[in-house]
């Protein structure tokens, strides 16, 4: 099959592109930027480009997007032009070429204002059932996306498939108390209890919704690592969050204090990949519990694949903490 991805000089986008062709896929990679991954250069606005790239393609995976770290530098135009336009320009095109199914990368940055309980509540207990309250331009323009894609679906019956994934970036925190309070490997690890997923397993789950979205039709999932904590845990994790880890991972403490290393002393939300395990079968491998086993043998609990990627940046220039792409 012909695979068409979007953003295939970025960081989702290269991941995806190697794997694909390593799985025996036939893959053309659209992106801004040149790469060795990347064979039409431009924009997803290009009505042209995009008719050409997708010629004879079975499936699209849509991941290109201004992010997170581009809200301080682009326009609110500029989100709309690229998170809107461009996928319903995609949508368009691949609803006439009859393409048999569209995954777009969403963010849990949808849920935005949802997503932090009032003081004194439990941990927000985060499904697919919860309802999106925009932050932001980013996340109101993922939205939107993401509402472009359901519309297709009804309409022309274009198989969609929209994956909510947490973080995975490797630049270091965008929050300077928490970059100044802990090391970054140390943070990274700490938000794989709740909110973070290893860039292996999201392209694991693009693979499945690729598979599998033609005869589901229409999905939404979150996809971050599977946490340990269950609904009994809420209201402890936002008081003592420490108590809780120890409680599950007696260890702990002991890895912890060897590198220096501290929990985060509460934890707001809790993101829950249920849906995906059970509708997708997908199956994420690099968790909490799987860190700490490294982290005891004294090995990188980053995936091969997130090492060979590394970071490949969101600006033309360095933006710290983000990279320079």
């Amino acid at each position: 099959m012909r695979v068409l991805v979007t953003g295939s000089s970025g960081h989702l986008g290269r991941g995806l592109v190697r794997v694909l062709k390593a799985d025996g896929y036939e893959v053309i990679g659209l992106d801004l930027l040149a790469s060795s991954e990347t064979d039409g250069v431009g924009s997803i606005t290009d009505r042209s480009l995009v008719r050409r790239c997708m010629a004879e393609v079975g499936a699209v995976i849509h991941t290109a997007t201004l992010h997170q770290p581009h809200v301080g530098t682009h326009s609110r135009q500029d989100f709309v032009d690229t998170n809107v336009t461009g996928t319903l320009s995609l949508l368009e095109e691949a609803a006439e070429a009859g393409v048999g199914c569209f995954v777009l990368t969403s963010t849990t940055s949808v849920f935005g204002r949802s997503l932090v309980p009032p003081p004194g509540a439990p941990a927000s207990w985060i499904t697919e059932d919860v309802v999106p309250v925009s932050k932001n331009i980013y996340g109101a323009t993922k939205i939107a996306a993401e509402e472009l894609a359901q519309l297709f679906h009804l309409e022309h019956g274009l198989p969609c498939m929209i994956l909510r994934t947490s973080r995975f970036f490797p630049e270091s925190d965008d929050n300077p108390e928490v970059r100044d309070a802990y090391l970054d490997a140390n943070v990274k690890v700490n938000e794989l209890l709740y909110r973070r997923v290893d860039i292996e397993d999201v392209v694991s789950a693009h693979l499945l919704a690729l598979r599998r979205g033609s005869s589901i039709g229409f999905g939404r999932y979150i996809i971050s690592a599977t946490t340990p904590f269950a609904r009994g845990d809420l209201a402890e994790l936002r008081s003592d969050a420490p108590l809780v880890v120890r409680r599950l991972f007696r260890e702990c403490e002991d890895i912890y204090a060897r590198r220096g290393w501290r929990l985060f002393p509460s934890i707001e939300r809790v993101y829950v990949n249920t849906h995906a395990r059970d509708e997708l079968g997908w199956s994420p491998r690099y968790d909490f519990g799987r860190a700490l086993a490294c982290l005891q043998a004294d090995t990188d609990p980053s995936s091969p694949l997130a090492v060979e990627i590394g970071a490949k940046g969101y600006h033309a220039t360095s933006t710290y903490p983000y990279t320079q792409g």
